[in-house]
Protein backbone atom coordinates (compact mmCIF):
# COMPACT_ATOMS: atom_id res chain seq x y z
CA UNK A 1 0.00 0.00 0.00
CA UNK A 2 1.34 3.38 -0.98
CA UNK A 3 1.39 6.09 1.67
CA UNK A 4 0.10 9.53 0.84
CA UNK A 5 2.84 12.10 0.51
CA UNK A 6 2.77 14.81 3.13
CA UNK A 7 3.31 18.32 1.91
CA UNK A 8 6.57 19.76 3.12
CA UNK A 9 6.11 23.32 4.44
CA UNK A 10 7.60 26.04 2.27
CA UNK A 11 10.51 28.09 3.58
CA UNK A 12 8.10 30.97 4.23
CA UNK A 13 5.64 28.74 6.13
CA UNK A 14 8.42 27.28 8.24
CA UNK A 15 9.74 30.71 9.18
CA UNK A 16 6.23 31.97 9.98
CA UNK A 17 5.76 28.95 12.23
CA UNK A 18 9.08 29.71 13.95
CA UNK A 19 7.97 33.32 14.54
CA UNK A 20 4.71 32.14 16.11
CA UNK A 21 6.59 29.68 18.31
CA UNK A 22 8.97 32.44 19.39
CA UNK A 23 6.07 34.60 20.58
CA UNK A 24 4.61 31.68 22.51
CA UNK A 25 7.95 31.01 24.21
CA UNK A 26 8.81 34.63 24.99
CA UNK A 27 5.35 35.10 26.48
CA UNK A 28 6.20 32.48 29.10
CA UNK A 29 9.19 34.44 30.43
CA UNK A 30 8.72 36.99 33.18
CA UNK A 31 10.60 40.19 32.35
CA UNK A 32 13.01 41.19 35.11
CA UNK A 33 15.77 43.79 35.31
CA UNK A 34 18.24 40.91 34.95
CA UNK A 35 16.79 39.51 31.71
CA UNK A 36 15.31 42.61 30.08
CA UNK A 37 18.27 43.24 27.76
CA UNK A 38 18.44 39.64 26.48
CA UNK A 39 14.68 39.57 25.85
CA UNK A 40 14.91 42.88 24.00
CA UNK A 41 17.66 41.49 21.77
CA UNK A 42 15.68 38.34 21.08
CA UNK A 43 12.60 40.39 20.13
CA UNK A 44 14.72 42.59 17.85
CA UNK A 45 16.01 39.51 16.02
CA UNK A 46 12.41 38.34 15.63
CA UNK A 47 11.50 41.72 14.13
CA UNK A 48 14.50 41.43 11.79
CA UNK A 49 13.14 38.05 10.74
CA UNK A 50 9.86 39.62 9.65
CA UNK A 51 11.74 42.24 7.63
CA UNK A 52 13.85 39.64 5.83
CA UNK A 53 10.78 37.48 5.28
CA UNK A 54 9.02 40.42 3.61
CA UNK A 55 12.03 40.76 1.28
CA UNK A 56 11.86 37.01 0.52
CA UNK A 57 15.39 36.63 1.94
CA UNK A 58 14.55 33.30 3.54
CA UNK A 59 18.13 32.34 4.40
CA UNK A 60 18.72 35.49 6.46
CA UNK A 61 15.21 35.33 7.95
CA UNK A 62 15.81 31.74 9.03
CA UNK A 63 19.14 32.70 10.58
CA UNK A 64 17.58 35.62 12.44
CA UNK A 65 14.72 33.65 13.94
CA UNK A 66 17.06 30.88 14.99
CA UNK A 67 19.31 33.41 16.71
CA UNK A 68 16.24 34.85 18.48
CA UNK A 69 15.26 31.37 19.65
CA UNK A 70 18.84 30.68 20.72
CA UNK A 71 19.02 33.78 22.88
CA UNK A 72 15.70 33.00 24.44
CA UNK A 73 16.36 29.29 24.95
CA UNK A 74 19.82 29.81 26.41
CA UNK A 75 18.32 32.14 28.96
CA UNK A 76 15.24 30.01 29.64
CA UNK A 77 17.32 26.90 30.24
CA UNK A 78 19.87 28.60 32.48
CA UNK A 79 19.57 28.95 36.23
CA UNK A 80 18.87 32.66 35.67
CA UNK A 81 15.68 32.00 33.71
CA UNK A 82 12.46 32.99 35.41
CA UNK A 83 9.08 31.71 34.38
Amino acid sequence: MRMAATKKPSEKERIESDIAQFYENVGEVKVTPKNRYILTLARQYCEDTKYFLSKKDYVTAFGSINYAHGLLDAFRKSDDGEK
